[in-house]
């Protein structure tokens, strides 16, 4: 049986909910061959880019076979997508002719999709953006030069998640733009996500006893996140992600990590997103979103 699953025109990550939606009544018809249909997507932001990524990856894993994506008729997002590096990404994942070759030259992104495998990836990534971070945050986001290191560190520790807990490889997925449906100003959107066991599963060996019938997806990122758990009984693991909650916090920014059929998410007064969603279509792996808001020149770090 096969299945044509609508992507949203604006493919955020709420337009990233809402193709969960329709690809669970897709999965619940019994829908072995999917297409997604991308014709009509008219803006894509770097967590819904390489969404459609891991949303791909689900689909082969489940039915067996590769799906088909049509791609955006808008000539702007089509070269987006190019630009992106998102056809080479889906090579391997959706039934799509050769991808084109990588566009290089100017242009506001901050790291194309790049997949993360290994430790090796992960140093590779911090060590390609370093520069082009520190234009980006001090120039364009008037942010101050310790907030590069800072940002660094946090990108870092957001990539090592896919590597020592999801037990998959992942995609990271960053770019400015302006964003003028919550903030009307510049922002740098960070984008990372794995398809793996996501936190429920990473956690469960080492806290699921404790939790009992309570163990859900919402109370793993509970804490993950508010209270530094880990899978690891190494003093000190854990941490990273309270730190990141913590800078983040300091930078008016806004955090969002979802796994399983949850998210959870440090929300500035600028945006509307619940703090805690539970019954969201499930999902695996883990999803993580990091925006970061263009300052006044005179606001500290």
């Amino acid at each position: 049986m096969s299945r044509v699953v609508v992507v949203p025109e604006d493919m955020d990550h709420r337009g990233f909910e809402e193709l969960l939606v329709s690809l669970d009544e897709a999965f619940e018809e019994g829908a072995e061959w999917i297409l997604l249909n991308a014709k009509h997507v008219r803006w894509v932001s770097p967590y819904g880019l390489i969404g459609l990524l891991a949303v791909g990856r689900v689909i082969r894993d489940r039915t067996g076979h590769a799906p088909a994506i049509e791609a955006p008729e808008s000539k702007e997002v089509h070269t987006y997508w190019d630009f992106m590096g998102f056809w080479e990404a889906a090579d391997g994942i959706f039934d799509v002719p050769s991808a084109p070759p990588r566009i290089f030259g100017p242009h506001d992104a901050l790291l194309q999709i790049t997949p993360i495998r290994s430790h090796r990836d992960v140093h590779t990534v911090v060590e390609r953006v370093r520069d082009r971070a520190a234009s980006i945050l001090e120039k364009r986001l008037h942010y101050p030069k310790p907030a590069v290191i800072q940002f660094s560190v946090m990108l870092s520790e957001v990539c090592q998640n896919i590597i020592e807990h999801s037990d998959a490889d992942g995609w990271v997925c960053a770019q400015t733009y302006h964003y003028r449906s919550r903030l009307g100003r510049e922002v740098l959107m960070l984008a990372v996500m794995d398809v793996g066991v996501g936190f429920q599963g990473s956690l469960a060996a080492e806290h699921a006893r404790r939790y009992g019938e309570s163990w859900s997806s919402a109370t793993a990122l509970e804490a993950a996140l508010l209270y530094g758990e880990s899978r690891f009984r190494d003093p000190g693991r854990g941490q990273g992600l309270q730190a990141i909650r913590r800078q983040v916090g300091r930078w008016d920014g806004e955090l969002a990590i979802r796994s399983g059929n949850a998210q959870i998410a440090l929300v500035p007064d600028w945006d509307d997103l619940p703090a805690l969603q539970r019954d969201l279509p499930s999902f695996p792996g883990a999803q993580i979103l990091i925006v970061m808001p263009a300052r006044e020149e005179s606001a500290g770090t």
